[in-house]
């Protein structure tokens, strides 16, 4: 029967292809206007450091504005999505004509990207193409034949973020290192490069941290690379020669079809414009974090020093952002290089571990609150803890959860949840039922500071001095106790009541990250069905949104869809938060989400396309829609490999052996499921 399974997955898998291939369909310009998601059009490499991208004025976070003609230069590295103005911009390379650069902006006529790719036009009559695979990137500039040259600013970085740096010449090779404040300017992190420029006629240094290349005025086009490491310089200069017979166009071969790799880990089959956000907003997912180890296993940790490892070391974390929605993500797309992921994350804890950033990052970083949270979902999902390895840095870590505010009490309370199922699984029972004891204490703080919505103050974003955020989206954040939350509330008629109020009145702040998995609630509800029509309105329907991440509940609401495919994609205000945002669409799209991350299950909606097929398996994962349409959101019945499966959630293993799940939807509410529903 087994094998009859896989040779129908085998079938169904076949039919599913694409017209182009999926980097094709991807459009790297969706967010990059306004503050409408904070992305860039860069070209990129999946889930590496190096990203090149003109420097605009005006600008955005990445350093880029879609509308905006004027050009600085361009820069090579940014944290897609994020907040706190932006980081990254390191080294600032500008093209010039005529002797010296008279510090004028270059007028943009028009430009293209595709994943791992970018070409701009200028006015002055100057063209860049620009490739960029894993952590090695080229230009190609075309020049007219008159006098020209670059201008370079070492100390060029987002946001004033710079700290030090230090550049060599030798030759027609420039190589060194740029320190700057991470993300929100908390912590410091270290790049190392090396970049080539052909045809150079002369050097010339320009203050302390700039140069100045005047390049043979007979040649028309120039070939600039640039290399990085997080590991040190050698290793910089050794991928800058492993490289220097490579081409551009080989170079852009070679990084599509990276991006192929990695986007057709997902095929999903549906309206064609649905399946090109898809795949733009699945791109958004692939960016962090960073391969920061070196290929002979070298990498820098936190504290600074040099370190072997037996796999791939990452780097470059947004965790309080994305471990709800992206994390879950690549934890089924693509387990090897999850496992390296959560070996990485437990080596924070060894080598130091800081809520936001410390002064020795290895790479751009965010912030890692909920890491212990991760490290059990990993667990519970099959993937390897080194739980003996790390236990005492996991019981120093207590010492540091922030309950002095009421959101960050409740965050605090589902930190100590995790930290006391981890040491459960262990053996370590004392302990971890003084977790399990602590975290339940969020049960005081909730009827003081949550229960009652008649207080003036329940609308106000940042009142009582939690973090973007309103009393009212904050007070669903007990995902590890939603049968409390429940009991709290006054019972399950009263609960689905109060979630009714805070969706049908538009409390629900869709612009950021502390409410983002309260739908999942109405399947511990008398409604479970409302939970399947409200994810897909809030994926592709027009929305009333009254919360914005600069202000409290408005007067006026902004009415439209969220997710876009163009350059103002998302609700003002709302950033994509390294692939948070894009990854709920993503979930959503595939008809999975998971309503409490730690335990390794996975609630179920109607997809958003007829065919979706998963291949992070050693068999792929195949979701078929019968009575597949926009209007049938409901669930009615669902079968597991032809066998009925009378339940509106999946365990990550299921998903894992591959399969075919069927998902019978209706137009109408549907009791299915909901007599053995999972509630935690």
């Amino acid at each position: 029967m087994l094998r009859l399974i896989y040779c129908l997955i085998f079938l169904l898998s076949g039919t599913v292809s694409f017209a182009q291939s999926p980097d094709q369909l991807v459009n790297v310009f969706l967010g990059s206007s306004g503050d409408h998601g904070q992305l860039s059009p860069a070209a990129s490499s999946p889930f590496s450091q190096l990203s090149i991208l003109p420097q605009t004025n005006p600008t955005l976070h990445t350093g880029y504005e879609y509308l905006a003609k004027n050009v600085l230069g361009f820069t090579h590295n940014r944290l897609e999505g994020v907040g706190c103005q932006g980081s990254g911009g390191v080294i600032l390379i500008k093209p010039f004509l005529g002797k010296e650069d008279e510090g004028q902006p270059l007028t943009k006529i028009a430009d293209s990207a595709s994943p791992g790719s970018y070409t701009i036009s200028f006015k002055e009559g100057i063209e860049t193409n620009i490739a960029v695979d894993q952590n090695y990137g080229m230009y190609n500039f075309s020049f007219p034949t008159i006098d020209k040259g670059f201008s370079i600013d070492f100390s060029h970085v987002f946001n004033q973020a710079f700290v030090g740096e230090k550049h060599t010449k030798n030759g027609d090779v420039i190589s060194g290192w740029v320190k700057a404040k991470t993300t929100c300017k908390v912590g410091i992190y270290t790049i190392y490069y090396a970049i080539q420029i052909d045809h150079i006629q002369k050097w010339q240094e320009n203050g302390k941290h700039g140069l100045v290349v005047n390049l043979d005025p007979k040649q028309k086009n120039v070939d600039v690379r640039v290399a990085f490491s997080a590991v040190d310089e050698a290793h910089a200069i050794k991928m800058l020669n492993k490289n220097k017979e490579v081409d551009i166009a080989t170079l852009r071969e070679q990084s599509a079809q990276r991006w192929n790799n990695h986007l057709s880990s997902v095929k999903v089959e549906g309206d064609k414009e649905r399946v090109k956000l898809f795949y733009s907003l699945l791109y958004r997912t692939m960016q962090s974090p960073y391969l920061i180890s070196e290929s002979d296993k070298t990498f820098k940790g936190t504290d600074g020093k040099l370190h072997l490892t037996k796999s791939n070391q990452y780097h470059g974390w947004a965790i309080w952002d994305n471990y709800k929605t992206q994390l879950p993500l690549l934890s089924i797309l693509f387990p090897d290089k999850y496992q390296d992921m959560i070996h990485s994350i437990g080596d924070l804890y060894r080598y130091g571990k800081y809520d936001f950033a410390g002064p020795q990052e290895p790479a751009n970083s965010v912030r890692t609150e909920h890491s212990v949270v991760v490290l059990l979902d990993a667990l519970k999902k099959g993937y390897k803890v080194d739980f003996k390895g790390l236990k005492d840095s996991l019981l120093a870590d207590t010492a540091r959860f922030d309950f002095t505010k009421p959101d960050k009490y409740l965050e605090a309370c589902y930190d100590m949840w995790a930290t006391g199922k981890l040491f459960d699984n262990y053996g370590e029972k004392e302990l971890s039922k003084h977790f399990f004891e602590r975290a339940q204490t969020y049960k005081t703080v909730w009827n003081r500071e949550f229960k009652d919505l008649t207080k003036k103050d329940v609308d106000r974003m940042s009142v009582r001095n939690m973090y973007q955020g309103t009393i009212r989206q904050y007070r669903w954040s007990v995902p590890f106790n939603v049968q409390g939350l429940i009991d709290l509330s006054g019972g399950k008629q009263e609960f689905t009541k109060q979630l009714d109020d805070f969706f049908d009145n538009y409390y629900f702040n869709r612009a950021n990250e502390p409410d983002l998995q309260s739908p999942t609630l109405y399947y511990a509800s008398t409604k479970p069905w409302k939970y399947q029509e409200l994810v897909q309105s809030i994926a592709l329907d027009t929305v009333i949104q009254y919360y914005f991440n600069d202000n409290s509940r408005g007067i006026g609401a902004h009415i439209d869809r969220i997710y876009k495919n163009e350059p103002k994609a998302f609700v003002r205000t709302m950033d994509d938060d390294a692939g948070a945002m894009s990854g709920w669409f993503v979930m959503t799209a595939i008809g999975l989400q998971q309503p409490l991350v730690g335990e390794p299950v996975y609630y179920l909606n109607v997809p958003l396309f007829s065919t979706v097929t998963l291949n992070g398996g050693k068999v792929p994962f195949v979701i078929k829609v019968s009575n597949f349409g926009d209007k049938n959101r409901y669930i009615k019945g669902v079968t597991l490999n032809g066998n009925k499966l009378d339940r509106l959630w999946i365990r990550h293993d299921e998903i894992q052996q591959g399969g075919i799940l069927e998902i019978e939807a209706g137009s109408v509410p549907s009791a299915f499921g909901s007599g053995n529903m999972w509630i935690p």
